[in-house]
């Protein structure tokens, strides 16, 4: 069976268990060619698991006629590969906690574009009917560097260089509304989004512009929460088994394939700023509310119910040579960190939205979503940026104790976590055996300050300038009272091989 014979191979798909589109795919392309509605930069997994999946859901309940156009991201040659190699179909699977899983061929995508081909993006852009522009292409993605600026309006090298030319393009075409809308998981992430455009938008010389910006485009925060792990290579095989010739190995340079793997539970809470329309997403369970409310569901997945325990489980994974999220689970020790982490620390902090209740949500994670044995999400894949990830995930819960009047010194789990990461640094696990440190923005400022190893005692002006970088922790660890408590940690981690696990042993 091959995905580019689906149309005459239906009946033997259907026959293997697997979903397939019941709209009119010819139709719905040349429509949504002709009118687009929707486009998605970023064409990785999480937008094929997710975006793309609720777009082919309510194509198929007639909800919508018109499908999505995605573009892929800094590199794009996987676009030939696993797009338009396949006639832009892809199996979803979704893993469930019981052990079944759900196989579909996914049609939603109307067409693929790659970020070089402008004239193309053009036409889309200032196409009145374009109502979202949506991205997934990760936090750091939005990273602007000043030698990107200085160069523009030259945007050979720049990202969002080329996404402000497109807006300038729909605004000398008529100005119509729109609404760019971040669906990565990054905190305010419509405000991240739209400090990127406004870097190159200041270096247009059209005030008018940057009226038409503010008045008319409009940038929603929105909390998003799906895990969707690598391609993995038991799915891999029971497709291969039903027949479906275009599995492939694991790409090392994408991680893709002919088709994605990701959980059952999903959440997307969007700001309902849409200036130009948008379509009827909440009939496939996204959940439109006020700005307020979004913040308020964010900070309580982010900062207390899902990312932190995440990546708690991530920096300990990597020490004690786990290799996964469900598989750590079973460890007692790294179970209850994750519960102390969770519930007494994080929960007695968190504001409830008031739509999805911090209690119910954190029972599903660790009870639930974390240890799905059939989730192949690995400690590795979490733990990469985790320099980024630290002050979102747990410096808005240390903010919120300093504001309530409290002691951060009486905290025992987060200031572990810290310790841990510091002790993760080194490359060298609890069995004194080296290890590949996962990709960081901040490794190689990081590294030359790592001059501790296993058996050494580290002093805190040996660190001082980590434990003072609000930028990493969300707050200053010195001055408000955690460092020394982190480098006790670290220490007892430092000891001997084995200690990592003896010092979990003795706090959790």
């Amino acid at each position: 069976m091959r995905l580019i014979n689906i149309d005459k191979e239906r009946e033997q798909w259907l026959s293997k268990g697997y979903e397939v589109y019941s709209y009119d795919r010819k139709k719905m392309i040349e429509e949504t060619r002709k009118d687009p509605v929707w486009i998605h930069f970023g064409s990785g997994n999480l937008f094929r698991a997710y975006q793309a999946d609720f777009c082919d859901r309510l194509l198929n309940q007639g909800v919508i006629n018109k499908g999505v156009i995605v573009v892929s991201g800094r590199s794009s040659s996987g676009i030939d590969t696993y797009y338009r190699d396949m006639n832009d179909l892809y199996i979803s699977v979704v893993l469930k906690s019981d052990g079944n899983i759900d196989k579909k061929v996914i049609g939603s995508i109307a067409e693929s574009i790659k970020i070089e081909e402008e004239e193309r993006l053009k036409e889309i852009f200032s196409n009145p009917s374009l109502q979202v522009v949506s991205f997934t292409i990760t936090e750091k993605g939005y990273k602007v560097s000043q030698e990107e600026r200085d160069a523009y309006p030259d945007t050979e090298k720049s990202y969002f260089g080329k996404i402000t030319k497109l807006l300038y393009e729909r605004y000398l075409n008529g100005a119509y509304p729109l609404t760019m809308s971040s669906h990565d998981n990054c905190s305010h992430n419509g405000d991240v989004l739209k400090k990127a455009i406004m870097a190159f938008a200041d270096r247009i010389d059209d005030a008018r512009f940057n009226d038409y910006l503010k008045d008319k485009v409009s940038f929603p925060i929105a909390m998003i929460d799906k895990i969707t792990p690598r391609p993995d290579k038991r799915i891999a095989e029971i497709l291969r088994k039903d027949g479906v010739e275009e599995v492939d190995e694991l790409d090392p340079a994408y991680y893709m394939n002919c088709f994605v793997n990701s959980e059952e539970s999903e959440y997307l809470v969007i700001e309902d700023d849409f200036t130009n329309g948008r379509p009827s997403w909440e009939k496939a369970g996204v959940i439109f509310t006020d700005r307020e409310t979004v913040d308020k569901v964010e900070k309580m997945k982010v900062g207390t119910c899902l990312n932190p325990v995440h990546t708690s489980l991530a920096v300990f994974g990597c020490l004690l040579d786990h290799h996964l999220i469900c598989e750590e689970m079973k460890d007692d020790v790294l179970n209850k960190l994750a519960r102390h982490v969770g519930y007494d620390e994080g929960l007695p902090v968190v504001t409830d939205p008031g739509i999805i209740d911090p209690k119910e949500f954190i029972d599903t994670v660790i009870d639930v979503r974390l240890p799905n044995p059939f989730m192949p999400d690995a400690p590795q894949r979490i733990a990469m940026d985790t320099s980024q990830k630290l002050p979102v995930r747990f410096g808005e819960t240390l903010k919120a104790y300093l504001k309530k009047g409290e002691d951060l010194s009486e905290l025992t789990y987060i200031p572990l976590v810290f310790a841990g990461w510091l002790r993760y640094l080194t490359g060298i696990n609890d069995k004194g055996e080296e290890f590949e440190l996962p990709s960081d923005p901040m490794l190689e400022e990081l590294k030359p300050l790592v001059t501790y190893t296993l058996g050494d005692e580290v002093k805190k002006e040996d660190i001082l300038s980590i434990l003072k970088n609000d930028k990493i922790f969300g707050v200053d660890l010195y001055e408000n009272g955690l460092s020394d408590k982190v480098i006790s940690y670290l220490n007892e981690m430092l000891k001997e091989k084995g200690a990592v696990r003896r010092t979990l042993e003795k706090y959790v």
